[in-house]
Protein backbone atom coordinates (compact mmCIF):
# COMPACT_ATOMS: atom_id res chain seq x y z
CA UNK A 1 0.00 0.00 0.00
CA UNK A 2 1.37 3.30 -0.56
CA UNK A 3 1.33 6.64 1.02
CA UNK A 4 -1.48 8.76 -0.92
CA UNK A 5 -0.04 12.32 -1.32
CA UNK A 6 -2.79 15.20 -1.38
CA UNK A 7 -3.66 16.69 -4.24
CA UNK A 8 -3.65 20.15 -2.75
CA UNK A 9 -2.29 20.92 0.23
CA UNK A 10 -4.10 23.76 2.13
CA UNK A 11 -7.42 26.15 1.71
CA UNK A 12 -5.02 28.91 0.63
CA UNK A 13 -3.01 27.01 -2.10
CA UNK A 14 -7.06 26.45 -3.57
CA UNK A 15 -7.55 30.12 -3.51
CA UNK A 16 -4.34 30.91 -5.55
CA UNK A 17 -4.64 28.71 -7.89
CA UNK A 18 -8.21 29.26 -8.91
CA UNK A 19 -7.62 32.95 -8.70
CA UNK A 20 -4.43 32.35 -10.62
CA UNK A 21 -6.06 29.96 -13.28
CA UNK A 22 -9.37 32.41 -13.38
CA UNK A 23 -7.29 35.28 -13.91
CA UNK A 24 -5.14 33.42 -16.60
CA UNK A 25 -7.72 32.68 -18.49
CA UNK A 26 -9.44 35.77 -18.45
CA UNK A 27 -6.36 37.73 -19.64
CA UNK A 28 -5.44 34.88 -22.81
CA UNK A 29 -9.52 34.44 -23.89
CA UNK A 30 -9.57 38.62 -23.99
CA UNK A 31 -6.14 38.86 -25.76
CA UNK A 32 -7.97 36.06 -28.31
CA UNK A 33 -10.89 38.21 -28.79
CA UNK A 34 -9.54 41.31 -29.05
CA UNK A 35 -8.21 40.52 -33.00
CA UNK A 36 -11.69 40.92 -33.85
CA UNK A 37 -11.83 44.55 -32.49
CA UNK A 38 -8.46 45.59 -34.59
CA UNK A 39 -9.53 44.28 -37.77
CA UNK A 40 -11.62 47.21 -39.44
CA UNK A 41 -8.58 49.18 -38.35
CA UNK A 42 -5.92 47.09 -39.75
CA UNK A 43 -7.63 46.84 -42.76
CA UNK A 44 -7.97 50.67 -43.15
CA UNK A 45 -4.31 51.21 -41.72
CA UNK A 46 -2.84 48.54 -44.30
CA UNK A 47 -5.28 48.18 -47.08
CA UNK A 48 -6.19 44.43 -46.40
CA UNK A 49 -8.96 42.36 -47.70
CA UNK A 50 -11.32 40.14 -46.28
CA UNK A 51 -9.61 37.27 -46.80
CA UNK A 52 -5.96 38.79 -45.44
CA UNK A 53 -8.06 40.01 -42.31
CA UNK A 54 -9.21 36.03 -41.77
CA UNK A 55 -5.43 35.03 -42.17
CA UNK A 56 -4.82 37.72 -39.00
CA UNK A 57 -7.13 35.79 -36.74
CA UNK A 58 -6.60 32.22 -38.39
CA UNK A 59 -2.91 32.87 -37.56
CA UNK A 60 -3.31 33.92 -33.70
CA UNK A 61 -6.02 30.96 -33.04
CA UNK A 62 -4.55 28.31 -34.95
CA UNK A 63 -1.33 29.57 -33.21
CA UNK A 64 -3.03 28.76 -30.12
CA UNK A 65 -5.26 25.68 -30.50
CA UNK A 66 -1.80 23.74 -32.72
CA UNK A 67 0.87 24.55 -30.06
CA UNK A 68 -1.49 23.69 -26.88
CA UNK A 69 0.50 19.76 -26.91
CA UNK A 70 4.09 21.00 -26.78
CA UNK A 71 2.73 23.78 -24.01
CA UNK A 72 1.65 20.69 -21.74
CA UNK A 73 5.39 18.75 -22.91
CA UNK A 74 7.31 21.72 -21.85
CA UNK A 75 5.46 22.13 -18.65
CA UNK A 76 5.86 18.25 -17.68
CA UNK A 77 10.01 19.56 -18.10
CA UNK A 78 10.00 22.79 -16.23
CA UNK A 79 7.08 23.34 -14.16
CA UNK A 80 4.04 24.39 -14.93
CA UNK A 81 4.36 28.27 -13.51
CA UNK A 82 7.56 29.11 -15.59
CA UNK A 83 5.41 27.72 -19.16
CA UNK A 84 2.24 29.98 -18.18
CA UNK A 85 4.63 33.03 -16.77
CA UNK A 86 6.47 33.10 -20.06
CA UNK A 87 3.41 32.32 -22.27
CA UNK A 88 1.36 34.77 -20.67
CA UNK A 89 4.23 37.53 -21.33
CA UNK A 90 4.42 36.14 -25.23
CA UNK A 91 1.03 36.73 -25.63
CA UNK A 92 1.49 40.17 -24.18
CA UNK A 93 4.84 40.73 -25.97
CA UNK A 94 2.72 39.95 -29.06
CA UNK A 95 0.44 42.99 -28.77
CA UNK A 96 3.41 44.94 -27.96
CA UNK A 97 4.96 44.43 -31.39
CA UNK A 98 1.63 44.51 -33.00
CA UNK A 99 1.63 47.98 -32.19
CA UNK A 100 4.67 48.07 -33.42
CA UNK A 101 4.42 46.62 -36.25
CA UNK A 102 5.04 48.71 -39.67
CA UNK A 103 3.56 46.50 -42.37
CA UNK A 104 1.49 43.51 -42.50
CA UNK A 105 4.44 40.80 -42.19
CA UNK A 106 5.50 42.04 -38.83
CA UNK A 107 1.67 42.45 -37.79
CA UNK A 108 1.54 38.46 -38.71
CA UNK A 109 4.84 37.55 -36.54
CA UNK A 110 3.64 39.94 -33.33
CA UNK A 111 -0.05 37.78 -34.15
CA UNK A 112 1.99 34.40 -34.18
CA UNK A 113 3.78 35.37 -31.21
CA UNK A 114 0.33 36.14 -29.20
CA UNK A 115 -1.04 32.50 -30.44
CA UNK A 116 2.19 30.88 -29.05
CA UNK A 117 1.98 32.46 -25.95
CA UNK A 118 -1.90 31.74 -25.64
CA UNK A 119 -1.23 28.52 -26.40
CA UNK A 120 0.25 27.45 -22.44
CA UNK A 121 -3.34 28.98 -21.02
CA UNK A 122 -6.11 25.97 -21.60
CA UNK A 123 -3.77 22.98 -20.59
CA UNK A 124 -1.91 24.31 -17.75
CA UNK A 125 -4.61 26.54 -16.01
CA UNK A 126 -6.94 23.16 -16.09
CA UNK A 127 -4.97 21.15 -14.80
CA UNK A 128 -3.58 23.29 -12.30
CA UNK A 129 -7.03 23.30 -11.18
CA UNK A 130 -7.65 20.03 -11.49
CA UNK A 131 -4.33 19.21 -9.20
CA UNK A 132 -5.78 21.41 -5.99
CA UNK A 133 -9.34 20.55 -6.24
CA UNK A 134 -10.53 16.96 -6.07
CA UNK A 135 -13.70 15.09 -7.29
CA UNK A 136 -16.89 17.34 -7.79
CA UNK A 137 -15.43 20.07 -6.14
CA UNK A 138 -13.04 20.16 -9.21
CA UNK A 139 -15.85 19.99 -11.00
CA UNK A 140 -17.01 23.42 -9.56
CA UNK A 141 -13.71 24.87 -9.75
CA UNK A 142 -12.96 24.12 -13.60
CA UNK A 143 -16.81 25.40 -14.05
CA UNK A 144 -15.85 28.89 -12.25
CA UNK A 145 -12.39 28.83 -14.29
CA UNK A 146 -14.46 28.37 -17.63
CA UNK A 147 -17.10 31.28 -16.76
CA UNK A 148 -13.73 33.48 -15.91
CA UNK A 149 -12.48 33.00 -19.50
CA UNK A 150 -16.03 34.41 -21.22
CA UNK A 151 -15.26 37.61 -18.56
CA UNK A 152 -12.38 37.80 -20.23
CA UNK A 153 -14.07 37.88 -23.69
CA UNK A 154 -16.21 40.54 -22.47
CA UNK A 155 -13.80 43.09 -20.62
CA UNK A 156 -9.98 43.10 -22.82
CA UNK A 157 -11.98 43.83 -26.14
CA UNK A 158 -13.81 46.09 -24.50
CA UNK A 159 -10.99 47.53 -22.80
CA UNK A 160 -9.18 48.29 -25.87
CA UNK A 161 -12.32 49.47 -27.72
CA UNK A 162 -12.18 52.58 -24.87
CA UNK A 163 -8.96 52.80 -25.07
CA UNK A 164 -8.46 53.59 -29.03
CA UNK A 165 -10.99 56.18 -28.63
CA UNK A 166 -8.62 58.13 -26.36
CA UNK A 167 -5.31 56.93 -27.96
CA UNK A 168 -3.49 55.71 -31.03
CA UNK A 169 -3.91 52.25 -31.61
CA UNK A 170 -0.49 51.19 -31.66
CA UNK A 171 -0.27 52.80 -28.04
CA UNK A 172 -3.42 51.13 -27.13
CA UNK A 173 -1.85 47.75 -28.02
CA UNK A 174 1.35 48.23 -26.63
CA UNK A 175 -0.35 49.33 -23.13
CA UNK A 176 -2.55 46.15 -23.06
CA UNK A 177 0.53 43.87 -24.14
CA UNK A 178 2.27 45.75 -21.32
CA UNK A 179 -0.23 44.12 -18.74
CA UNK A 180 0.64 40.75 -19.85
CA UNK A 181 3.85 41.06 -18.71
CA UNK A 182 3.12 42.47 -15.17
CA UNK A 183 0.76 39.09 -14.80
CA UNK A 184 3.43 37.02 -15.94
CA UNK A 185 5.48 38.50 -13.05
CA UNK A 186 2.26 37.70 -10.81
CA UNK A 187 1.45 34.44 -12.03
CA UNK A 188 5.22 32.95 -11.68
CA UNK A 189 5.17 34.25 -7.53
CA UNK A 190 1.42 33.66 -6.76
CA UNK A 191 0.50 29.99 -8.26
CA UNK A 192 1.31 27.42 -6.01
CA UNK A 193 3.40 24.92 -6.09
CA UNK A 194 1.29 21.40 -6.12
CA UNK A 195 3.58 19.46 -7.63
CA UNK A 196 2.59 17.68 -10.91
CA UNK A 197 3.21 14.16 -10.71
CA UNK A 198 0.98 13.08 -7.95
CA UNK A 199 1.02 9.72 -6.62
CA UNK A 200 -2.23 8.74 -5.75
CA UNK A 201 -2.89 5.16 -3.07
CA UNK A 202 -2.97 1.69 -4.09
CA UNK A 203 -6.56 2.00 -2.92
CA UNK A 204 -7.12 5.08 -5.47
CA UNK A 205 -5.45 3.27 -8.55
CA UNK A 206 -7.40 0.51 -8.08
CA UNK A 207 -10.80 2.66 -7.98
CA UNK A 208 -9.49 4.74 -11.18
CA UNK A 209 -9.00 1.01 -13.17
CA UNK A 210 -12.22 -0.24 -12.08
CA UNK A 211 -14.19 2.84 -13.39
CA UNK A 212 -12.16 2.52 -16.83
CA UNK A 213 -10.06 5.67 -15.89
CA UNK A 214 -6.80 3.98 -17.61
CA UNK A 215 -8.30 2.09 -20.33
CA UNK A 216 -7.44 3.05 -24.05
CA UNK A 217 -11.36 4.06 -24.98
CA UNK A 218 -12.45 6.49 -21.49
CA UNK A 219 -10.64 9.63 -22.57
CA UNK A 220 -10.88 9.33 -26.67
CA UNK A 221 -14.23 8.88 -26.11
CA UNK A 222 -14.89 11.71 -24.28
CA UNK A 223 -12.55 13.67 -26.74
CA UNK A 224 -14.73 12.90 -29.33
CA UNK A 225 -17.68 14.24 -26.91
CA UNK A 226 -16.28 17.08 -26.86
CA UNK A 227 -15.02 17.75 -30.20
CA UNK A 228 -19.30 17.34 -31.68
CA UNK A 229 -19.89 19.63 -29.09
CA UNK A 230 -17.57 21.93 -30.05
CA UNK A 231 -18.48 21.69 -33.78
CA UNK A 232 -21.78 22.05 -33.64
CA UNK A 233 -21.73 24.83 -31.54
CA UNK A 234 -19.81 26.45 -33.79
CA UNK A 235 -21.90 25.76 -36.85
CA UNK A 236 -25.10 26.91 -34.93
CA UNK A 237 -23.64 30.17 -34.04
CA UNK A 238 -22.64 30.29 -37.81
CA UNK A 239 -26.09 29.76 -39.09
CA UNK A 240 -27.79 31.97 -36.51
CA UNK A 241 -27.23 34.87 -37.94
CA UNK A 242 -29.02 33.90 -41.42
CA UNK A 243 -32.07 32.36 -39.58
CA UNK A 244 -32.58 35.65 -37.56
CA UNK A 245 -32.59 37.55 -40.73
CA UNK A 246 -35.19 35.37 -42.57
CA UNK A 247 -37.37 36.33 -39.49
CA UNK A 248 -37.04 39.78 -40.47
CA UNK A 249 -34.16 40.63 -37.92
CA UNK A 250 -32.03 43.58 -38.45
CA UNK A 251 -28.64 43.67 -37.96
CA UNK A 252 -28.72 45.46 -34.59
CA UNK A 253 -31.55 42.34 -33.54
CA UNK A 254 -29.13 40.34 -34.40
CA UNK A 255 -25.93 41.65 -33.08
CA UNK A 256 -28.84 41.81 -30.02
CA UNK A 257 -29.48 37.86 -30.49
CA UNK A 258 -25.73 36.54 -30.42
CA UNK A 259 -25.35 39.18 -26.96
CA UNK A 260 -28.40 36.85 -25.56
CA UNK A 261 -27.00 33.70 -27.01
CA UNK A 262 -23.14 34.46 -25.29
CA UNK A 263 -24.26 35.97 -22.06
CA UNK A 264 -26.41 32.65 -21.61
CA UNK A 265 -23.54 30.55 -22.70
CA UNK A 266 -21.50 32.28 -19.98
CA UNK A 267 -24.25 31.84 -17.33
CA UNK A 268 -24.26 27.70 -18.47
CA UNK A 269 -20.89 27.07 -17.97
CA UNK A 270 -20.76 28.33 -14.19
CA UNK A 271 -24.45 26.57 -13.75
CA UNK A 272 -23.38 23.69 -15.58
CA UNK A 273 -20.40 22.91 -13.14
CA UNK A 274 -22.60 22.67 -10.43
CA UNK A 275 -25.60 20.98 -11.93
CA UNK A 276 -22.56 18.18 -12.89
CA UNK A 277 -21.92 18.12 -9.40
CA UNK A 278 -25.19 17.63 -7.54
CA UNK A 279 -26.55 15.35 -10.39
CA UNK A 280 -23.58 13.76 -12.23
CA UNK A 281 -21.69 14.42 -15.64
CA UNK A 282 -24.00 12.42 -17.55
CA UNK A 283 -27.42 13.08 -16.61
CA UNK A 284 -25.82 16.91 -16.92
CA UNK A 285 -24.67 16.21 -20.39
CA UNK A 286 -27.70 14.38 -21.59
CA UNK A 287 -30.10 17.25 -20.37
CA UNK A 288 -27.71 19.70 -21.76
CA UNK A 289 -27.25 18.42 -25.01
CA UNK A 290 -31.02 17.04 -25.21
CA UNK A 291 -32.07 21.02 -24.95
CA UNK A 292 -29.41 22.23 -27.44
CA UNK A 293 -30.90 19.70 -29.82
CA UNK A 294 -34.57 20.86 -29.16
CA UNK A 295 -33.89 24.50 -29.06
CA UNK A 296 -31.99 24.53 -32.45
CA UNK A 297 -35.33 22.88 -33.89
CA UNK A 298 -37.79 24.95 -31.76
CA UNK A 299 -35.73 28.00 -33.32
CA UNK A 300 -36.38 27.19 -37.01
CA UNK A 301 -40.34 27.69 -36.69
CA UNK A 302 -40.81 29.96 -34.18
CA UNK A 303 -42.02 33.83 -35.14
CA UNK A 304 -38.60 36.43 -34.17
CA UNK A 305 -39.93 37.65 -31.23
CA UNK A 306 -40.60 34.07 -29.70
CA UNK A 307 -37.22 33.17 -30.68
CA UNK A 308 -35.14 35.91 -28.98
CA UNK A 309 -36.64 34.88 -25.85
CA UNK A 310 -35.56 31.35 -26.43
CA UNK A 311 -31.85 32.21 -27.61
CA UNK A 312 -30.68 32.36 -23.28
CA UNK A 313 -31.65 29.65 -22.95
CA UNK A 314 -30.34 27.77 -25.76
CA UNK A 315 -26.83 29.61 -25.12
CA UNK A 316 -27.25 28.12 -21.75
CA UNK A 317 -27.41 24.37 -22.99
CA UNK A 318 -25.35 25.10 -25.66
CA UNK A 319 -21.84 26.19 -23.58
CA UNK A 320 -22.69 24.61 -20.37
CA UNK A 321 -22.03 21.35 -21.54
CA UNK A 322 -18.23 22.26 -22.09
CA UNK A 323 -17.85 23.04 -18.16
CA UNK A 324 -19.02 19.54 -17.59
CA UNK A 325 -16.74 17.50 -20.21
CA UNK A 326 -13.34 19.88 -19.09
CA UNK A 327 -14.05 18.77 -15.42
CA UNK A 328 -14.03 15.29 -16.23
CA UNK A 329 -11.10 15.21 -17.90
CA UNK A 330 -8.98 14.81 -13.99
CA UNK A 331 -11.46 11.46 -13.81
CA UNK A 332 -10.20 9.96 -16.50
CA UNK A 333 -6.38 10.22 -16.37
CA UNK A 334 -3.81 9.74 -13.60
CA UNK A 335 -2.79 13.00 -12.22
CA UNK A 336 1.02 13.04 -13.89
CA UNK A 337 -0.64 12.67 -17.36
CA UNK A 338 -3.14 15.73 -17.01
CA UNK A 339 -1.54 18.72 -18.68
CA UNK A 340 -1.22 16.31 -21.23
CA UNK A 341 -4.91 15.11 -21.22
CA UNK A 342 -6.00 18.88 -21.42
CA UNK A 343 -3.66 20.18 -23.79
CA UNK A 344 -5.03 17.20 -26.54
CA UNK A 345 -8.32 17.85 -24.92
CA UNK A 346 -8.37 21.70 -26.06
CA UNK A 347 -6.39 21.32 -29.01
CA UNK A 348 -9.53 18.75 -30.32
CA UNK A 349 -12.24 21.09 -29.34
CA UNK A 350 -10.78 23.90 -30.73
CA UNK A 351 -9.30 22.08 -33.89
CA UNK A 352 -12.98 21.19 -34.67
CA UNK A 353 -14.88 24.63 -33.48
CA UNK A 354 -12.26 25.96 -36.04
CA UNK A 355 -12.95 23.75 -38.88
CA UNK A 356 -16.81 22.71 -38.57
CA UNK A 357 -18.32 25.96 -40.00
CA UNK A 358 -16.66 25.37 -43.54
CA UNK A 359 -17.80 21.99 -43.03
CA UNK A 360 -21.44 22.77 -42.41
CA UNK A 361 -21.56 25.48 -44.40
CA UNK A 362 -20.70 23.24 -47.39
CA UNK A 363 -23.95 21.42 -46.59
CA UNK A 364 -25.61 24.50 -45.84
CA UNK A 365 -24.43 25.74 -49.35
CA UNK A 366 -26.33 21.74 -50.77
CA UNK A 367 -29.29 21.61 -48.67
CA UNK A 368 -30.15 24.92 -47.66
CA UNK A 369 -29.78 26.66 -43.36
CA UNK A 370 -32.79 24.85 -41.86
CA UNK A 371 -31.80 21.14 -42.94
CA UNK A 372 -28.51 21.94 -41.82
CA UNK A 373 -29.37 23.19 -38.98
CA UNK A 374 -31.47 20.22 -38.24
CA UNK A 375 -28.53 18.11 -39.23
CA UNK A 376 -26.42 19.71 -36.52
CA UNK A 377 -29.09 19.25 -33.78
CA UNK A 378 -29.03 15.58 -34.52
CA UNK A 379 -25.50 15.42 -34.51
CA UNK A 380 -25.86 16.80 -31.14
CA UNK A 381 -27.47 13.88 -29.93
CA UNK A 382 -25.08 11.45 -31.30
CA UNK A 383 -22.73 12.07 -28.05
CA UNK A 384 -25.41 11.10 -25.77
CA UNK A 385 -24.77 6.85 -26.61
CA UNK A 386 -21.12 8.01 -26.44
CA UNK A 387 -21.48 9.24 -22.65
CA UNK A 388 -23.84 6.64 -21.75
CA UNK A 389 -20.92 3.74 -22.40
CA UNK A 390 -18.62 5.80 -20.98
CA UNK A 391 -20.88 6.07 -17.74
CA UNK A 392 -19.10 3.72 -15.47
CA UNK A 393 -16.06 6.23 -15.43
CA UNK A 394 -17.55 9.51 -15.28
CA UNK A 395 -18.28 11.34 -11.96
CA UNK A 396 -21.51 10.31 -10.54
Amino acid sequence: MTVAVPNASTKQDERRALGVACGAHALHDGYTDLVYVMLPIWQAEFGLGFAALGLMKTVFSGTLAGFQIPAGFLAERFGAAAVLALGTALAGLGYVFAGLSGGVITLVVALFIGGLGASTQHPLASSLIAHAFSGKRSLKALGTYNFAGDIGKMTVPATGALLILALPWRDALMLLGALGAIAAVAIFLLIPRLGDAVVASDKKKDEIRAAGAVNAYAFPLLLSVGVIDSATRMAFLTFLPFVLTAKGASLQTVGLALTLVFAGGAVGKLVCAFIGARIGAVATVWLTEAVTAIGIVALLPLPLEAAMVLLPVVGIALNGTSSVLYGSVPALVEPQRRQRAFSIFYTGTIGAGAISPAIYGALGDAVGIPMALTVVAAAVLVTLPITFILRPALPK
